[in-house]
């Protein structure tokens, strides 16, 4: 393996960017979602209990605990924590001193403190998915740059440590836990579409929010949806054990398969940040010898290759035909595909049972454990080579005691990660060792350690279920009330959102699956419409004059339940079809027994009326001139301006770059140091994650 210090580097700066989507995408919403006139205010979710403040902290760990010393109530905490989280997060995109290990904490802890009163709308995996990322990027995150233009003995970097590449080898045992576990899960749901090879021909349709491009998947043709179904199962089970293989090229093609799937979702669904961080995981597959040179002395010098080395590579080459071969075959051989050559099709279908399959995933399970041990054991041995190629009594103390501590950091996050992992299979879980159960447990709340399993079962498959809320001022004209995001209106188009995720239109989605009884929320969210509550409405519409009720309030709202289909190619201005089912929310008004019946059933009364807090505090002054200037803008171009923002200012420096100070001229003309035998020696490392065939950095 080469050496991993540029896919770190790729790595903070992508946790950085994904933190600042997750975080300005909050913002925008806090008010209509956690607001005092929001559909569940924050503030009920932190009341004292007359515990010890550190007790308190560890068992709901937040930092909207302390909000009231600033003068600030929960939700206005949280403006300040994501406004906060947002500018840090841009300013380690922009800068590498900022891409530090106490930047990454606290990136970690505010969206962690977000968390813990987010309540529903921020039950998503890719919330969970996030934390534990984050925490990850603590452990990656340098604890100091390292001096620029030196060189190191044994030709490593100047100033870097054994110990790492032991924290980025969890960024790729994540990557697998998430891959290989998504994929699975869609087999052990027993979903008959995913059994059928028919998943894809609802997916486009029924996800929670299309994009335009979503209609154009759907119309092709459906071998090809069979086909890609393969694809996927290929993808995201086959494919994540190659993340670990000693071949350099399976990582690689690893890799670009996982990039390829994530593309393709991105260009045919909303789906907020997740796919952006899935991306940010990748990096973990990459080396520096891939990664394009910082430096202009880049190129490798070709020296003869002893026969030694050249059986080597011929043995990897034949090891990589090898298992390109046996993928091959077991999608022939297992989703029986055949080409017919005269319809120019491909036919599939499933040719093993749910039986077959249960007994394989608890043969397999517990290996892929050990690999994942196996692999982890290799980098500790690494690390434990590197440490002793220090120089300096001082030194290899200090890097002794980091490698001890990153070291035991790792390992106990490897143990944790192996009991969410294993739910997929429940022996396995039975018969993992007692002592990571109780470390899982310990750290449970703090996320750690997440299981997942995505499209675990598709939905919609008679139709894509839709509620549709009404208001009326006389209870017999109804209004419909359309959202920016979801679908509503049948000529309007999908729109395009990514990277932000319009919570409120995903858990209409989810709650369209069921009645309105699972999603205890939609009352809260009908009783603030009757309200006519500014901050609920600008969730809906962000611009009075797309709300119907913008000069007054309905007296009346009710909900139906539609099913949505995409319309056939030829019906012009229309995107959609759709279809009455039946009647989701009761017709209410404010004061109604049924309305209030519902809120004291879920506990959404206001039982006391929000603390007053003096507005004259500089600091809400702030927060509310900040609300202000950006309430006219909606959440994607808010967005995409930080984007923006980013990649100019990254062009100007890619402009102003060459015009480098004095010292900085005089020190890239300084002549390069003569290869010794140490960097000989360095280069017959079992590992060269050391850095030694890595360019020096750039100033």
């Amino acid at each position: 393996m080469a050496g991993s210090r540029l896919p770190r580097q790729l790595f903070l700066q992508g946790m950085a960017a994904v933190f600042m989507f997750a975080f300005a995408s909050l913002y925008t919403q806090i008010p209509g979602l956690y607001g005092p006139e929001g559909i569940l205010p924050a503030r009920r979710t932190l009341r004292p209990q007359g515990k010890g403040r550190w007790q308190q902290l560890w068992e709901t760990p937040t930092l909207l605990w302390e909000a009231p010393l600033l003068g600030l109530d929960t939700a206005q905490g949280l403006e300040l924590l994501s406004l906060l989280g947002t500018l840090l997060a841009l300013g380690a995109l922009l800068l590498p001193q900022l891409r530090h290990l106490l930047t990454y904490l606290l990136l970690w802890a505010a969206y962690l403190s977000a968390c813990q009163v987010g309540q529903v709308f921020l039950y998503f995996q890719w919330d969970s998915l996030l934390l534990e990322t984050g925490f990850l990027a603590v452990l990656v995150a340098p604890l100091r740059q390292p001096p620029h233009h030196k060189q190191a003995p044994q030709g490593r970097v100047a100033g870097a440590s054994p110990h790492e590449g032991l924290p980025f080898w969890l960024v790729r045992w994540l990557l697998f836990r998430l891959m290989f576990a998504s994929g699975v899960v869609k087999l052990t749901s027993r979903c008959p579409a995913w059994w059928g090879l028919t998943a894809l021909t609802y997916h486009y349709e029924t996800q929670c929010l299309p994009t335009p491009a979503s209609w154009f998947a759907h119309h092709l043709p459906i071998w090809l949806h069979r086909l890609c179904v393969v694809a996927t199962f290929l993808i995201e089970i086959a494919v994540p054990p190659l993340f670990f293989a000693p071949v350099r090229r399976l990582r690689l093609a690893a890799f670009y398969s996982q990039v390829l799937l994530q593309v393709l979702i991105i260009i045919t669904g909303n789906y907020n940040f997740f796919n952006l961080l899935t991306l940010v995981l990748t990096t973990a597959l990459l080396d520096d010898a891939h990664l394009p040179a910082k430096l202009g002395n880049s190129r490798r010098r070709r020296t003869p290759t002893s026969w030694p080395k050249a059986l080597l590579a011929m043995l990897s080459l034949l090891l990589e035909l090898a298992v390109y071969g046996l993928l091959a075959y077991g999608m022939v051989h297992y989703f029986g595909l055949e080409v017919d050559w005269e319809q120019h099709t491909v036919h599939s279908k499933t040719t093993f049972t749910f039986h077959q399959f249960s007994q394989w995933l608890k043969t397999v399970t517990l290996p892929t454990m050990w690999l994942g041990a196996a692999s982890l054991a290799w980098e500790l041995l690494t690390a434990f080579w590197r440490w002793t190629q220090v120089q300096g009594w001082l030194q290899k103390f200090c890097a002794a005691v980091q490698l001890s501590i990153f070291g035991t950091a790792t390992v106990a996050l490897f143990m944790i990660s192996l009991v969410p992992y294993s739910y997929m299979e429940p022996s396995t879980h039975g018969r993992l060792w007692t002592g990571a159960h109780r470390l899982f447990g310990a750290v449970e709340h703090l996320q750690l350690a997440n299981s997942y399993g995505l499209f675990r079962r598709m939905t919609g498959l008679g139709g894509r279920p839709e509620v549709v809320l009404e208001g009326s001022y006389d209870g017999h004209h109804w209004t419909e009330i359309e959202f920016m995001y979801k679908p509503g209106n049948v000529s309007r188009p999908p729109p395009i959102v990514t990277p932000h995720q319009p919570r409120l239109d995903w858990q209409m989605w989810f709650a369209a699956l069921g009645p309105h009884t699972h999603s205890p929320w939609f009352t809260s969210l009908v009783l603030r419409l009757l309200q006519g509550k500014e901050p609920v409405i600008r969730l809906i519409q962000n611009h009075a004059s797309g709300y119907p009720f913008h000069k007054q309030p309905p007296t009346y709202v009710r909900a139906q339940r539609y099913k949505y289909w995409f319309s056939q190619p030829g019906e012009q201005g229309q995107w959609w079809r759709r279809q009455w089912v039946e009647e989701f929310f009761p017709p209410v008004s404010l004061g109604d027994p049924t309305l209030d019946m519902l809120l004291r059933q879920f506990g959404l009364q206001d039982k006391s009326p929000p603390r007053a807090r003096s507005s004259s505090n500089t600091l809400t002054q702030a927060l509310h001139w900040v609300r202000k200037q950006l309430s006219p803008l909606e959440a994607p171009t808010i967005l995409w301006g930080l984007l923006l923002t980013v990649a100019g200012i990254r062009v100007m420096q890619a402009l102003l770059g060459p015009w480098a100070p004095p010292l900085a001229r005089e020190e890239k003309h300084r002549p390069a140091p003569r290869e010794d035998t140490a960097s000989k020696q360095a280069a017959s490392a079992p590992n060269d994650s050391s850095g030694s065939q890595t360019p020096r950095r750039k100033k």
